[in-house]
């Protein structure tokens, strides 16, 4: 899988991002009114300037108008997109390409999610009729078959897989407690952790993410026209999407152990952006921590650490906040929740401050000019997956 990419043609010159948590006081129209706000005053451009919209949501509303309404848009496009968990990515996504095309020079790339008071206690969504193939359970459910599967296969002790678990909750919680636009602004310790109540399989309560309420935008142009709006840009590395054929869920020989289509987006996305050792060349990466062992699995996933590797990574402090490469270093799906529509592009904005600088106690070293961002939608064996790359500098 392969694809030639834009490296270095399109540039991020503003982004906002409005806390997330529970906004029963907040509708979503209130949400992108705040996070767009934000996002023009980052770069001083006004809403008329922008040539074409995209709106990342699940069920907070349908059509163009979710957004053109609240914003009072004068009859500019707006598209409505979704694809599942990785919807705030995939309207990034298509504003990146809109300009890289030349269809467009100033677009924006919008993202909410109202779950709070949506009827839903988790995920939006109803599971649609199927073949009978497909497992009617819960998320956690599904995703706890991980833990057991990779314990199994890399022959860890199941109390040392607790320990792995309970020390990627507790980095996120720390990396959240630095973080005033998180949900959850406390660390919790090991103590706490490793004694919670028991969720699905051996998934406690602090192994899954919650639910949250949030917006986040984006402001995007040509690379050439960048430092007309802002002296600190990003831009954008590569872009990848992969969404699997669902195979695993039906073969025996799927493993629980990976996920294909990450792998796949991965090697995509690091193509793109002529990245040979991201380990080593990035300086932090957002991923999909939807639950603690899917953060364990991406590690491998996304190259961070060799296969059977990443527990013993994880307990040595790789991915912490002072490691070799801070994972989550904002606080995570698990200190943010996940409002589908926002998570996306929430998570490019922590590249957004890290690499401008701006990030304060949880700052990592900006040495690296590159940082990543990966989503996750659907389930293990059957999923979406979108990874970019994005990084302060041109390439010469």
């Amino acid at each position: 899988m392969g694809s030639t990419g834009i490296r270095d043609r399109v540039a991020i010159v503003g982004m906002g991002c409005t806390p997330f948590g529970e906004h029963w006081n907040k509708s979503a129209d209130d949400l992108l009114i705040d996070a767009v706000t934000e996002t023009c005053s980052s770069s001083a451009i006004d809403l008329e300037d922008i040539d074409a919209y995209w709106l990342g949501t699940m069920l907070s509303g349908f059509g163009g108008t979710t957004l053109s309404v609240p914003l009072k848009l004068s009859y500019k496009p707006v598209t409505r997109v979704e694809n599942f968990c990785a919807t705030g990515s995939e309207s990034f996504r298509n504003a990146c390409y809109a300009v890289a095309s030349g269809a467009y020079d100033l677009v924006m790339a919008t993202g909410v999610e109202k779950l709070k008071d949506s009827g839903y206690s988790g995920l939006a969504y109803a599971n649609r009729p199927d073949d009978g193939t497909e497992e009617a359970i819960s998320a956690p459910a599904v995703f706890s078959y991980l833990e057991p599967a990779y314990a199994e296969k890399y022959s860890v002790p199941r109390d040392v897989m607790k320990d792995v678990m309970t020390h990627i909750a507790w980095k996120n919680h720390q990396n959240g407690a630095r973080n005033p636009r998180a949900q959850f602004q406390t660390g919790v310790s090991k103590e706490t952790i490793g004694a919670a109540p028991l969720i699905a399989g051996s998934l406690g309560i602090f192994d899954c993410s919650g639910v949250s309420d949030g917006a986040a935008a984006a402001i995007l142009c040509r690379a050439e026209d960048a430092h007309r709006y802002t002296d600190r840009p990003l831009y954008v590395k590569g872009l990848a999407l992969a969404a699997g054929s669902g195979e695993g869920v039906l073969s025996p020989s799927y493993d629980y152990t990976t996920f294909d289509e990450v792998t796949r987006a991965a090697a995509d996305a690091y193509q793109q952006a002529g990245i040979r050792d991201p380990r080593a060349e990035l300086a932090m990466a957002e991923v999909h921590d939807c639950f603690t062992p899917t953060e364990l699995v991406l590690m491998e996933d996304l190259g961070f650490a060799p296969r059977g590797q990443a527990w013993k990574e994880v307990l040595a402090g790789a991915f912490d906040l002072d490691g070799q490469l801070p994972v989550n270093p904002d606080g995570g799906l698990k200190s943010f929740g996940h409002p589908i529509g926002a998570s996306g592009l929430r998570m490019l904005f922590e590249c957004w401050l890290q690499l401008r600088g701006e990030a304060g106690s949880r700052q990592v070293d900006t040495d690296r000019t590159r940082a990543l961002t990966h989503n996750l939608g659907g389930r293990p064996g059957r999923c979406v997956s979108f990874v970019s790359v994005v990084g302060s500098q041109l390439d010469e």
